[in-house]
């Protein structure tokens, strides 16, 4: 099989690669064959940040900035994008960009191994706020760079470069000249073709199309995870169909009673929707890896992957989820939970694809997602519980309990649920329900926590839970105020 010719705008020139292997990762691309070895490798997992890049596509007639992690996005998913690395950014006369000029002021580099980053995510933010005409915050800025890590600084001086930003003199992008540009790269994007080893179909019929005539196709979204098999377990992929270019499943649509969200949707845009939905899930949706993962990652890629640490999945168990599924016949739908066979294997068939996820919009419920993890920003969970109850005159008349971290798959705690259901939400109710938890599965133990650990944690988080619901906010870090306790 032959390979398309990837082009995309860097410059504000045409940079077009010919012969690029499907599974050659984008930071692979611009180190080894463009030279751009301001890049760095450092995790090679998306963990670190220091191989951050910007890119830019149209969106409904405007720009879209994104930071993403070039270590594991394959190099053939930004063809037809404008892309920037650390060296595009000073300006002819070699001035530079706020983004560095306030690294520069404010003392934010230190050994400078992950400053270029750094800077890449602070163009991002420049861009989406900056330009935009809003001022920074220091809690954006900190949620924004939560996918970079630095030994060195201690983050504040870098927190400090994300709000001089907007003091320094203005630098901004020619987007309509740049608009134009990539309306023109478009014109000449080949449409899919049977024989290239890279297919980026752009509608569901050329998709399941593609996916009935090879099914041995790996399926790619924004590669967060599939990155990792590239770099990190030595795995080659001759075929490759990546799904982020369907118009349909690019798409968030809201109905009266649920969201439809496409499986192409980046993490970033779907929590950003199902947040507008529930407010208290922004703390819980800021902890889901940092912002260049959530800016690649997609919630269908996330669910389909099916990997029983994924936090995607017990929220969206608890919230009532389903998915539909596609191929050339047609669609069929699923609770989530119901997708999931085993260890990373599900139901679909050879020939079919995730298409939409649809998630129940909040009827009167109250609800908790809780994180457990080594480390609080840009880490994988060891416990993840999501709690939904519907409580009617002091009551649970409904139950929905998701878990994460303690089963071959994400789960549906249904014996919880039952124990809860009918019962009046006291703090009896909630000492049994817990002790039902702990005992409803049997988590192994690894890296992350142990097995007793895990089981422990299951039943005090839904003690947590039934503290929060009497009002008690000061056993929330995210809530926990300092000084009202001195």
């Amino acid at each position: 099989m032959t390979t398309q010719t990837i082009r995309f705008i860097r410059r504000g020139q045409t940079v077009a690669l010919g012969n690029v292997p499907p599974d050659r990762t984008l930071l692979q691309v611009l180190r080894e064959d463009l030279g751009a070895c301001g890049t760095k490798e450092g995790c090679g997992e998306g963990d670190c940040g220091a191989c951050t890049v910007v890119l830019a596509e149209p969106e409904n007639g405007h720009l879209r900035f994104r930071a993403i992690n070039s270590c594991i996005r394959l190099a053939h998913s930004v063809n037809g994008m404008a892309l920037w690395t650390v060296e595009d950014l000073a300006q002819a006369d070699g001035s530079l960009h706020p983004a560095q000029e306030a690294m520069v002021q404010c003392h934010g580099s230190q050994c400078g191994f992950c400053t270029p980053g750094f800077v890449m995510s602070l163009f991002g933010m420049y861009q989406n706020s900056v330009c935009q005409g809003q001022s920074i915050r220091r809690s954006d800025a900190q949620e924004a760079l939560s996918g970079n890590l630095c030994r060195c600084t201690g983050y504040r001086p870098i927190l400090d470069a994300a709000q001089q930003m907007e003091q320094l003199p203005a630098v901004r992008i020619d987007e309509a000249a740049l608009l134009q540009h990539l309306e023109q790269l478009a014109l000449i994007r080949s449409a899919a073709e049977p024989d290239f080893a890279y297919k980026s179909p752009r509608s569901l019929d050329e998709l399941t199309s593609a996916r009935a005539a090879d099914p041995g196709a790996q399926i790619v979204a924004g590669c967060t995870d599939v990155g990792l098999w590239v770099t990190k377990m030595h795995q080659h992929f001759d075929r490759v169909l990546d799904v982020t270019q369907v118009a349909e499943l690019r798409q968030i649509e809201p109905h009266a009673n649920y969201l439809q969200i496409g499986a192409a949707v980046t993490l970033h845009d779907a929590y950003t929707a199902l947040v507008a939905d529930r407010p208290q899930l922004h703390n819980f949706a800021s902890r889901f890896a940092g912002l260049p993962v959530r800016n690649s990652g997609t919630l269908g890629g996330n669910v389909a992957n099916g990997s029983p640490i994924g936090d995607s999945m017990p929220l969206l168990i608890a919230l009532g989820a389903s998915v539909v599924l596609a191929n050339t016949h047609g669609t069929r739908e699923l609770p989530l939970e119901d997708l999931y066979t085993g260890y990373r294997t599900n139901v679909m068939a050879a020939d079919e694809v995730l298409a939409w996820i649809k998630v129940p919009r909040p009827n009167g419920d109250f609800m908790r997602v809780y994180k457990i993890s080594k480390r609080f920003d840009d880490d994988i969970s060891a416990v993840c519980l999501a709690i939904n109850l519907t409580i009617t005159d002091g009551s649970v008349t409904r139950a929905s309990i998701g878990a994460g971290g303690v089963a071959a798959t994400p789960v549906r705690a249904v014996q919880t649920e039952a124990a809860l259901t009918g019962q009046p939400w006291t703090l009896a109710t909630a000492h049994a329900a817990a002790a039902a938890l702990r005992a409803e599965f049997q988590p192994i133990s690894d890296m992350r926590a142990s097995a007793a650990y895990r089981s422990e944690v299951l039943g005090n988080l839904l003690q947590r839970f039934w503290l929060e619901s009497q009002g008690q906010t000061q056993i929330n870090l995210a809530h926990f105020d300092v000084e009202a306790c001195v």
